[in-house]
């Protein structure tokens, strides 16, 4: 008289609602991360190799460790040879170059 009957009850949604509260919210945020991380900085890293492999002998780079000199030299083992004073030459490792200004490029300048 006092306990009333239990019945057993469906879940709510079963597993279609699973995957409508974990998997597609998910993969919006990979998709998110993707196009808005991820893909710019492969475009840059790939710009980045092209402009180093474009060196020439007489464009004035940057370095990583922020040296700033004249190519004079390209070897083909990935070294770049830099004058950065006059009479004074770095062999410089061609991936170690930050920023490549050619010849008559101007400087930036910041605020």
């Amino acid at each position: 008289m006092f306990i009333s009957p239990a019945f057993a009850q469906s879940p709510t949604g079963g597993v279609g609602d699973l995957v409508g509260q974990l998997l597609v919210p998910m993969l919006a945020v990979f998709g998110i991360f993707y196009f808005f991380m991820i893909r710019p900085q492969q475009q840059r890293l790939k710009q980045h190799r092209a402009t180093i492999d474009a060196i020439r002998r007489g464009d004035m780079v940057v370095t990583s460790g922020g040296i700033i000199g004249k190519v004079t030299r390209v070897k083909d083992d990935g070294e770049i040879e830099v004058e950065i004073a006059e009479n004074t030459r770095v062999r410089v490792i061609k991936s170690t170059v930050a920023e490549v200004r050619v010849k008559g490029e101007p400087a930036k300048e910041t605020a």
